[in-house]
């Protein structure tokens, strides 16, 4: 099974520079470790306030038991919180392979992007069958393109949380507009950057 963890640290006041120092040196350490095991999958840092220190982990384990074991185990847990998220594959999910690279350059942004599904109100479901059938044909193309790397059912009926690759924010909306579905979803997009723990793909 996969999860989302959102991990916060909070460093305790009046803590060394040379004790941080360690604690992180031992959590790459332990990073590399968990990812050569399969456990961690992707690391990332979301877009950051001044002093904040957050990362976005995708981890997988048999169930919530050892996804906290492997938690555990990582030394910045100490002053560390994780909210975690379990998620399950969408239909329409590419599935962990290699991608198709994207016009341009190694390095190519990344994104989340959290779909709420809001149907409106005496849609006839012929319509709303036609569409979602347009909707996976598209999403194939976009996982063919090298776009859409991952697509997981969050636990809230209604929404998915989806993994994708632009150029740029520019890109990444025409991609949005691009799907069939897209006048029926609300979407939050989210930027990421590369963790310096992040497995290589």
């Amino acid at each position: 099974m996969e999860y989302l963890v959102t991990m916060t640290t909070r460093v305790p006041d009046g803590t060394s520079d040379d004790t941080v120092d360690g604690v992180r040196a031992r959590e790459a350490a332990r990073a590399c470790e968990l990812a050569a095991e399969g456990h961690l999958l992707r690391l990332w840092r979301p877009p950051l306030q001044p002093g904040e220190w957050r990362s976005l982990g995708l981890f997988a384990g048999a169930d919530d038991v050892a996804l906290e074991a492997v938690l555990a185990s990582m030394p910045l847990r100490v002053w560390r919180t994780d909210d975690v998220t379990p998620l399950t594959p969408h239909p329409n999910d590419p599935g962990p392979r290699p991608s198709a690279p994207v016009a341009g350059s190694a390095g190519v942004p990344e994104f989340l992007t959290t779909f709420t599904l809001a149907i409106p109100a005496g849609t006839p479901t012929p319509l709303v069958e036609d569409t979602k059938a347009g909707e996976a044909q598209r999403t194939r193309q976009l996982a063919e393109q090298g776009h859409l790397l991952r697509l997981w059912q969050l636990p809230d009926d209604g929404r998915s949380l989806g993994l994708w690759r632009a150029s740029g924010t520019p890109e990444m909306h025409q991609i949005l507009a691009s799907l069939p579905l897209a006048g029926w979803l609300i979407v939050d997009t989210l930027p990421l950057s590369r963790h310096p723990s992040d497995p290589p793909s």
